[in-house]
């Protein structure tokens, strides 16, 4: 049987506390951000996608791409 590997984003020291909620946020930001400075294509975002996929609640997501979609996201993107 093949073992899975798990992993979550990396320390982030400006994120010190246990409560993850910015750094998922951040993590979020950052990956549109790279989307849309390098396109869609780009690999070097798959980090940040990993990152906050690892970090955000689904719900969450789901809620941020929604509101992404209809223009009402409050992030700064």
């Amino acid at each position: 049987m093949d073992e899975i590997e798990l992993k979550t984003a990396p320390v982030d020291f400006r994120f010190p506390t246990t409560n993850q909620s910015r750094h998922c946020f951040t993590r979020y930001i950052e990956f549109h951000r790279c989307v849309a400075s390098k396109g869609e294509e780009a690999g070097e975002c798959d980090k940040f996608a990993k990152y906050y996929r690892s970090l955000c609640p689904g719900e969450w997501v789901d809620k941020w791409n929604e509101q992404r979609e209809s223009g009402t996201f409050a992030g700064p993107l």
